[in-house]
């Protein structure tokens, strides 16, 4: 339990810090969601742009089986190479946004 709890506080710490930036733009809202509960957690861009709806998923990490998965990452931020550094071991670090059979040949976590 301690191991999950951790890798929660990992994850928020993560998107607090990714997820303070401001927008240029002050029709659109940056929002922090934190499902503890499910273990699913986001960094979401959500507002108007003139006419154009924005509605962006940024980041998205769940908690499954006690691995962390990198769900969607649009940024340039090596989300997992932050988390080996926190103490993540690389074999609990899932990139659940690459196919399954790529993920063998990444350094991280397959399943």
């Amino acid at each position: 339990m301690a191991k999950l709890e951790t890798y929660r506080e990992y994850i928020q710490n993560i998107l607090i810090k990714y997820g303070s930036y401001k927008l240029d733009d002050e029709e659109v809202e940056v929002q922090l969601i934190f499902d503890t509960e499910r273990d699913h957690y986001q960094i979401l861009d959500i507002g108007w742009e003139r006419y154009d709806r924005i509605y962006n998923c940024v980041m998205h990490l769940d908690i499954k089986n006690e691995k962390i998965w990198i769900q969607r990452n649009t940024t340039d931020i090596q989300i997992a190479k932050e988390l080996v550094e926190m103490g993540v071991p690389k074999e609990d670090i899932v990139l659940g946004l690459h196919p399954p059979y790529k993920r063998q040949y990444t350094e991280y976590g397959v399943a």
